[in-house]
């Protein structure tokens, strides 16, 4: 019988998390949130004046997606940071023709901003 993944916390609507705070979320300790801050340069939780971190939603919702990577996945370090590297090099779900479109449009709009008098 396989274990099925945590369905992922609710997160509440705040702009910065403490530590404690997202190891709740998590449900993981806060000195192995420590540890991937220094394997996963993408977390980058700003410092307080007194060093406190505090981590925006972005860096609660990636410390999720590590965290299934690792736990419901299995995913080693290097083969997260590989998956989480090629996710971000990934191309984007729109296509060349729309992509095109998109542009030109927007070139449109430019042209008939600059065709207008002063």
């Amino acid at each position: 019988m396989a274990l099925k993944p945590h369905p992922p916390p609710v997160l509440p609507d705040k702009l910065y998390f403490k530590i404690g705070e997202v190891s709740n979320l998590a449900g993981i300790p806060t000195y192995v949130l420590r540890f991937w801050e220094s394997e996963f340069k993408q977390i980058s939780p700003r410092r307080t004046q007194s060093g406190q971190r505090q981590y925006k939603k972005s860096d609660v919702e990636l410390i999720l997606k590590i965290k299934h990577l690792l736990y419901d996945r299995k995913f080693t370090i290097q083969g997260a940071k590989r998956h989480l590297l090629a996710a971000t090099k990934a191309p984007q779900s729109e296509s060349p023709a729309e992509a095109f479109a998109e542009i030109c449009s927007e070139l449109k709009q430019i042209k008939k901003l600059l065709a207008k008098p002063l």
